[in-house]
């Protein structure tokens, strides 16, 4: 029986370790033809090591599979249109982009520096939006395709020092919103997944404090390969009618994420003064103001 992405191709960055090797890996067994992307650096996107997207491909192809390993970066614009290429030099086409490439300078706000923001966002937010601009033109041209990005609980709710990380993968969200809608009349789908799963990323959350600990503990029992069906599924055919969405994945749990709307309106007749304000409209509107919450404290209840 057919793959469920039987004869497309597919490139998936970061894929050398972790979720991203475990979407190659199964993209790949589900027939697709895969560029595994990865320059293989560490958390923070230092160093680099061919050796990890270079496994990754040799295990596809001793499964019967067709992969081509890319080390380019995703972080220019010049780089991820050679990671394209090289889906369509290899193979001729190019059918889904999961953009899961992905990097760490965690500090709390009023520590961190420029470049520990810029690196973040370069990876996260240019990264993905480079990789599918590039993409774009083939996938507008055949009437078909489909992107996958990740984003994460850290900007859909909220974490502690990681304002650069939670600014890229919110702006990865709004990202895959507007390639949905302006895609949309070519054929062409954007999702992003939200994962919830043990990897060096989330590997690297300090364990100082008995909550951080538990907050670990609590990571380590979710599997990187939960994640994969979601995004085969979101590139198969048999995602065709679902775009400009947001899926949370956390062991054998699927969330659909709720997005921006308003939730209450306030009127006044002869407009708004600030005291006004303060004196009618914060005390009408607070009951229904979105509290400061984190992940954890959101997603509460042990993953199963």
């Amino acid at each position: 029986m057919a793959g469920a992405v039987e004869g497309k191709v597919v490139v998936v960055t970061g894929a050398g370790r972790g979720i991203g090797r475990d979407i190659a890996l199964m993209m790949a067994k589900e027939g697709a033809k895969v560029v595994v992307n990865d320059l293989g650096v560490a958390v923070d996107g230092s160093g680099g090591d061919n050796s990890p997207a270079a496994e990754v491909v040799s295990e596809i192809k001793a499964g019967g599979g067709e992969a081509i390993a890319s080390y380019d970066s995703v972080a220019t614009w010049a780089s991820a249109q050679r990671i394209i290429q090289c889906a369509l030099d290899n193979f001729g086409r190019i059918d889904g982009v999961v953009n899961n490439a992905g990097i760490l300078r965690d500090r709390i706000f009023f520590k961190m520096e420029p470049e520990e923001w810029q690196a973040v966002i370069d990876v996260h937010l240019n990264g993905t939006f480079y990789m599918s601009r590039a993409a774009a033109p083939r996938m507008r041209d055949q009437a078909t395709g489909a992107f996958v990005h990740m984003t994460s609980t850290s900007a859909l709710i909220g974490n502690f020092g990681q304002v650069n990380y939670m600014a890229a993968k919110l702006g990865v969200a709004a990202l895959s919103k507007g390639i949905a809608l302006d895609m949309a009349r070519f054929g062409v789908r954007s999702n992003c997944i939200s994962p919830f799963a043990w990897s060096r990323m989330v590997g690297s959350i300090p364990t100082d404090t008995p909550e951080q600990q538990a907050r670990v503990a609590k990571a380590m029992q979710m599997e990187t390969r939960k994640i994969a069906p979601m995004a085969i599924f979101l590139i198969s055919d048999a995602g065709k009618d679902v775009s400009g969405q947001i899926f949370g994945v956390r062991c054998n749990e699927i969330f659909l994420f709720s997005q921006n709307r308003p939730v209450r309106s306030i009127h006044d007749g002869n407009g708004w003064t600030p005291q006004t304000i303060a004196e009618h409209a914060m005390p009408a509107l607070k009951s229904s103001f979105t509290p400061l919450e984190r992940s954890p404290e959101v997603f509460n209840w042990d993953p199963v």
